[in-house]
């Protein structure tokens, strides 16, 4: 089975991040909450406090697939000060492994140096913050083993694009079809 880890700062978007655990999870694909502390939950934008699987300080690239940002303009501020999660996203991407990012998230793979040359989209006004990326208005995009996503709004066509890149786009549709959606 395919496991990803999903980066979750105070300040995180629920519906960003909670749909992708969400659809993964029924998709069979492994997602691991992961906190950037040690305090065992992480408060969401909108007060949603949610329980952590483990603390980045627990992470083991090994045993993933994919690394995952959601957005929240204060949790990807946390994420991108945090210089572990930078060196860990070089460290997914160099390895060929998939870096997603939904929302503000993208801006945290630009300051890692990743969007360079690469096609990406991110919440509409902030495209001057993809350094050097190839900015894109499509809800999701997919260049190599990196892709992104605008926001709340296609944070469930983000997750069906996870769930295509690990288990192909027959299971991302079939998916689409439980869910209802579209």
């Amino acid at each position: 089975m395919k496991k990803t880890a999903i980066l979750f700062a105070d300040g995180y978007e629920e519906v960003e991040a909670l749909t992708v655990v969400d659809l993964l999870r029924r998709a069979k694909l492994g997602c691991d909450i992961v906190a950037l502390d040690e305090s065992g939950a992480v408060t969401g934008s909108h007060g949603i406090r949610v329980a952590a699987d483990k603390a980045l300080s627990q992470l083991d690239m090994g045993e993933y697939d994919g690394l995952i940002l959601p957005g929240g303009l204060r949790g990807v501020n946390n994420l991108a000060a945090d210089e572990r999660v930078l060196a860990l996203l070089r460290d997914f991407a160099g390895a060929g492994k998939l870096t997603a990012a939904i929302c503000a998230g993208p801006t945290v793979l630009a300051k890692a140096g990743l969007l360079a040359g690469k096609k990406a989209t991110c919440y509409p006004g902030m495209e001057d913050q993809l350094a050097g990326a190839i900015p894109c208005a499509d809800p999701v995009v997919k260049d190599g083993n990196i892709l992104t996503s605008r926001g709340v709004g296609t944070a469930i066509p983000f997750a069906l694009a996870l769930v295509a890149f690990f288990n192909g786009e027959e299971q991302a549709q079939s998916l689409a079809k439980t869910i209802v959606y579209q």
